[in-house]
C-alpha cells in the first residue's frame, strides 16, 4: 500500500490523512470542514480526491451512511483479478466501523456470480447493529 500513497496528489493526501485520523466515518462535507484550513474550499475538490482514493482501495464508501472511511487493512482490492468481499460492521449506537473480509463469504458470492453468469465489479457488505462495547455498557 505504500507505493500507492507515494503517488498521491496533495489533496488526495490531505483527504486520506483526514479519514485516517478520524474516529468515525466522514461525509465529503465533514472532510471539507476538516480541511478548510489547508486550503480546500469546494466539495468538488473533496470528491475529486475521493475518486482515485476509492479506486485504489485506500478509501471505502459506506453506502448506507453516505460516508467514507480509510481502508483499515492491506487486503486485496481486486486489482487484476476477481474482487474480494470487503465487509463493514457498523455500530448504530456509537458509529464505530470495523472492516473485515471473509474468504468463505467471498467464495460463496463469487460462485453465485459464476453460476449466474454475472460479472462482479465490486462487492461490499455492510452489517448494521450494536458493537460489543455498546452491548457491554
Amino acid at each position: 500500500m505504500m507505493a500507492a500513497t507515494e503517488k498521491l496528489t496533495r489533496n488526495q493526501a490531505l483527504v486520506l490523512g483526514a479519514l485516517s485520523d478520524a474516529g468515525s466515518p466522514m461525509s465529503a462535507y465533514d472532510i471539507l470542514d476538516c480541511l478548510r484550513g489547508s486550503g480546500l474550499r469546494s466539495p468538488l475538490q473533496i470528491y475529486r480526491a475521493l475518486g482515485p482514493l476509492t479506486e485504489q482501495g485506500l478509501v471505502h464508501r459506506l453506502e448506507s451512511l453516505s460516508a467514507f472511511v480509510a481502508c483499515a487493512h492491506p487486503h486485496d482490492h481486486g486489482c487484476g483479478k476477481p474482487p474480494g468481499v470487503v465487509a463493514f460492521a457498523i455500530c448504530d449506537n456509537c458509529g464505530q466501523v470495523d472492516e473485515f473480509s471473509d474468504e468463505a463469504v467471498s467464495g460463496r458470492l463469487a460462485a453465485w456470480a459464476q453460476d449466474h453468469r454475472f460479472r462482479l465489479a465490486k462487492t461490499t457488505v455492510e452489517l448494521r447493529g450494536t458493537c460489543a462495547n455498546c452491548l457491554a455498557a
